[in-house]
């Protein structure tokens, strides 16, 4: 997927990262609990630049954004736990 945008294909591209890196973990390492959490943060971030873009003002884009960003460093928790 290749936009205008480069935070919009990052975040997708994560998110791609995030969902297979949910399936490893489920289907091999047998770990259900903590995945989940990295899978809905990870999606997350992508979703919220989305809506970030949708934005009806400029205090909408930029709540929407920091709702991301806060969402990208749930992330790294939830990779420190796992490791």
């Amino acid at each position: 997927m290749k936009t205008d945008n480069i935070i919009r294909d990052k975040s997708f591209a994560f998110a791609i990262r995030v969902v297979n890196l949910y399936k490893y973990l489920c289907e091999e390492k047998k770990e259900f609990v903590l995945s989940k959490q990295l899978l809905r943060s990870g999606t997350s971030v992508g979703a919220n630049v989305e809506e970030a873009i949708g934005g009806q003002s400029d205090k909408d884009f930029v709540s929407k954004l920091s709702i991301a960003y806060k969402e990208a460093r749930e992330i790294i928790y939830w990779l420190k736990l796992l490791y």
